[in-house]
């Protein structure tokens, strides 16, 4: 699968430099390079990329208002560029893959190419199995039924407890008591009803672990407990907010809203 690319940067140079970088990774296509923020907005508008390298600084729209301005359409995969540390936890929050210091290191470069390939690799094998579960409902819908049957019978498979590893200290989760997750490019945090706890792991895998019965994404960066779940409250543009068992509020993207729709009888 080819990869198409575009990369952003103010620095002629630095483009320069990564497009080297990149030209041994044989399934990298980059189909553009952008100088600035609002160039960058409207090339991913209109191209529709799977990855970005983006850098950070940048007069104008910096890499994180690119970001906000191309969330209306269905947005490419992200690494940041950045010669400054302290951008590093702004990135995971923007759902960065990974964040490169300049000068971009060839084995880093290496690593966030591989975590490009499984993300799109999972994001392909979702879509095509949605699409297979939506022709057989339609052609064969007691053969979907075994299949949703099936599911049922492979519950036992989820994770009931969690390990999780923080601040030097290990903590057993017990799944039910999870109320919502939050991505953080390769962070999850976990928020019970009395703690908040930092996973090193991606959303995707964490996804993989949990009953999708119970744990639903919501949001590009949001997993919800539907059990904790106590209203639903309408908000503008087809969107909408859960009010959980907390008090807390977590944002329903339209791209989620099928999963509002239970809760509407």
């Amino acid at each position: 699968m080819t990869i198409r690319t575009i990369l952003v940067d103010d620095e002629k140079l630095a483009i320069q430099g990564l497009q080297l970088r990149l030209e041994p990774f044989e399934d990298i296509e980059v189909i553009a390079t952008c100088s600035n923020g609002r160039e960058a907005i409207r090339t991913i508008k209109t191209e529709k990329p799977d990855l970005v390298f983006l850098d950070i600084q940048m007069p104008g729209f910096d890499g994180f208002g690119v970001v906000k301005g191309v969330m209306e359409i269905e947005p490419p995969l992200f690494v940041f560029v950045t010669a400054y540390e302290e951008h590093a936890i702004r990135a995971f929050e923007a759902n960065a893959v990974n964040y490169l210091m300049k000068p971009v290191d060839p084995d880093k470069l290496a690593d966030t190419i591989e975590r490009v390939r499984q993300r799109l690799a999972e994001k392909k094998s979702a879509e095509e199995a949605d699409k297979l579960m939506s022709v057989l409902a339609e052609v064969a819908p007691d053969k979907a039924e075994e299949f949703s049957a099936a599911d049922g019978e492979a519950s036992d498979r989820f994770e009931k407890l969690i390990n999780v590893k923080d601040r030097g200290q290990i903590f057993r989760v017990d799944v039910d008591t999870i109320e919502r997750i939050e991505a953080a490019g390769d962070y999850m945090c976990i928020y019970t009803a009395d703690n908040s706890l930092i996973l090193r792991e991606t959303m995707k895998d964490l996804e993989r672990r949990l009953d999708p019965r119970v744990f639903q994404r919501v949001h590009r960066s949001w997993i919800v407990n539907l059990n904790l779940v106590r209203q639903v409250r309408p908000h503008t543009n087809g969107e909408c907010f859960l009010v959980l068992e907390s008090g807390a509020e977590v944002k329903v993207s339209r791209s989620y809203r099928d999963v509002v729709a239970r809760f509407v009888h």
